[in-house]
């Protein structure tokens, strides 16, 4: 079994209800695949790069996603989702 949070109605936290249909695209992508770049994001989910900078930013404001800059790249970072916030609010469900 994965130990992997799922993202679902009842587990998603409150502030993943207001945000844009891209910005949750994009949290399920990350559910699913973990930790991916910018250009990595806007492959798999076939959207514009701005699209998926900003639904990345608002996911960011709300604490969703967490980001680390790439020891490779400096000018690149990977994202993915604030498990901490994913098992606290399933949790809180419980």
């Amino acid at each position: 079994m994965s130990n992997r949070s799922v993202l679902s109605a009842e587990t998603a936290p409150d502030a993943l209800l207001d945000v844009p249909p891209s910005a949750k695209l994009v949290a399920k992508v990350l559910e699913k695949e973990g930790e991916m770049k910018q250009d990595e994001l806007a492959a798999e989910t076939l959207l514009p790069q701005r699209t998926v900078r900003y639904a990345v930013s608002t996911l960011e404001d709300r604490d969703l996603v967490t980001s680390r800059i790439s020891f490779m790249d400096a000018r690149k970072r990977h994202y993915s989702l604030n498990q901490e916030l994913v098992a606290e609010q399933s949790a809180t469900q419980d």
